[in-house]
């Protein structure tokens, strides 16, 4: 397969997919659901290819797509990979088929309009992986906040409107601002080579000044801006207050995409945008970053533990790994942002296997409240072994990927912060300990309830869902190197080290 439009294959086919579907009756059901679920497979494959041509020794972009859109402004249709935005696509496009097959019976309603949105945006987040022009990153991102803001207010729960207009109104607060930013760039790089370029390339040659104080210095301002639509996204705490929400209410297919990669695009802008468009300014804040993320991961685990409703226990969860992210990126070795980023793609399958598995009995109970079961182990013992998994991934045991990536984060950062990881290391024990606690509770209290004897197993559907989670689970623990190697030189380039 040639690969000058592969990058393009890959953002487009959904979305291409998703708008002829509008076409086609809404009485044709069947069709829209093979159909998308085809279209995902078909950009799973276009980002394998990507995965066996790529040179991960070769830290600048490669298979890189360049054309003018408006060239007076100097904004271009520019695409390009390395090895950090590769493991990212390959997450993202791993997922997108395993929404559609876990979704196959669960949503009844307008099907047509939930795929469309599905795949529109899987073009949005994908597209802002590969972005390599500022601009186009910044439609690519605001693209995702719609077709997301349907699936949760039209597919969600009984507060879907509240937590969809929640989540639109957090998102827009921050990217709002980083809009400004990037022009402003923009203006700087102008008035510095007297060209107009939102190239990622030509932005990274602005000299941006640092200035005394916060305002009175364009870069610590820039870098806030960025850093608050990227932090909303993560969400770090304080800005967290609308991912349970949005968690909660939404269908089992938005939250695996939301826990699994819509998270990531937070962290991977600090990566990709902040630290190297900003570098004094990333030092400066590095402190303030260091303590949220603690504070994060500590406050994620002690409100896990206290819910309830599993779904909602899962969704602090994310809190919590995504403090252990924001750590790794802000220790700022190298060993430490490969972790970081190594644990994007280990929460995104974790967590999405809890999802999708949290998922498998609401569809059969209606519910998930934890007092609502128990003994499950006994009645549904493939669907325990599942959950067992997911369960030990998302809690670190050594040799599966969850592990692997905390030790990355802890080990790289303690040289340079020791105090930071002491307290972080806490919330690796109440996360063993709020994660078993679930475990216990839901399935081997005693079966008391009878509605719970007569629960089926997982189906050969459910378990084709779950499978290509559990296999990368084993395979990052086992050999972490495989996919390490792919973002070795593009993290050494961005960092510096």
């Amino acid at each position: 397969m040639p690969t000058d439009f592969l990058l393009s294959a890959i953002v487009l086919t959904p979305g291409v997919v998703g708008l002829l579907l509008l076409a086609t009756p809404r009485e044709a059901v069947r069709l829209q659901r093979w159909v998308s679920l085809l279209a995902s497979v078909a950009t799973l494959v276009f980002a394998a290819v990507a995965w066996s041509r790529i040179d991960p020794a070769n830290a600048s972009f490669q298979f890189v797509e360049a054309r003018t859109w408006l060239p007076s402004l100097g904004i271009g249709y520019r695409l390009g990979m390395d090895g950090i935005s590769l493991v990212l696509v390959l997450l993202t496009a791993l997922l997108q088929p395993i929404v559609f097959i876990s979704s196959w019976r669960s949503i009844h309603d307008k099907v047509k309009g939930y795929v469309v949105a599905m795949l529109l945006l899987e073009t949005g987040v994908l597209g802002a992986f590969l972005a390599t022009d500022m601009f186009l990153f910044y439609v690519f991102w605001e693209l995702m906040l719609v077709p997301m803001y349907f699936i949760i207010g039209v597919w969600g729960g009984e507060r879907r409107i509240y937590a969809a207009v929640k989540f639109v109104l957090f998102t827009l607060a921050g990217s709002l601002l980083m809009l400004v930013a990037i022009i402003y760039l923009s203006f700087v790089f102008h008035s510095q080579t007297g060209t107009w370029s939102f190239a990622y390339e030509d932005m990274l040659r602005a000299s941006v000044p640092m200035g005394q104080g916060f305002w009175h210095s364009p870069q610590m301002l820039l870098f806030a801006a960025f850093a608050l639509a990227f932090a909303i996204k993560v969400p770090i705490f304080p800005l967290h207050t609308w991912l349970p929400d949005a968690h909660t209410e939404a269908p089992t297919g938005g939250s695996i995409i939301l826990a699994g990669v819509l998270l990531k695009l937070g962290t991977y802008g600090l990566l990709r945008f902040n630290r190297p468009l900003f570098p004094e300014a990333w030092q400066r804040a590095t402190p303030l970053f260091l303590t949220l993320a603690v504070i994060g991961i500590v406050y994620g685990a002690l409100v896990a533990w206290a819910q309830k409703d599993m779904k909602k226990l899962v969704a602090y969860s994310s809190v919590t790994h995504m403090g252990f992210i924001v750590l790794g990126l802000f220790a700022g070795t190298l060993t430490s942002t490969q972790g970081a980023l190594l644990q994007m793609v280990n929460h995104g399958l974790s967590t999405g296997a809890l999802f999708l598995l949290v998922g498998v009995v609401y569809d059969r109970r209606h519910t998930r409240m934890i007092e609502d079961f128990g003994g499950l182990a006994a009645v549904m013992p493939l669907y325990t072994g599942a959950f067992l998994i997911a369960t030990l991934s998302s809690i670190g045991l050594p040799g599966l990927n969850g592990f692997v990536g905390e030790f990355l984060i802890l080990t790289g950062a303690f040289p340079r912060h020791p105090a930071v990881v002491a307290v972080a290391a806490t919330g690796v024990v109440l996360g063993a300990v709020y994660m078993l606690s679930l475990v216990r509770r839901v399935f081997w209290n005693p079966l008391a309830i009878e509605a719970n004897r007569s629960l089926p197993d997982l189906t050969w559907r459910e378990v084709l869902a779950f499978a290509p989670l559990a296999f990368f689970m084993v395979w990052i623990g086992v050999h972490p190197g495989t996919f390490l190697s792919l973002s070795e030189a593009a993290v050494r380039r961005l960092i510096g080290g």
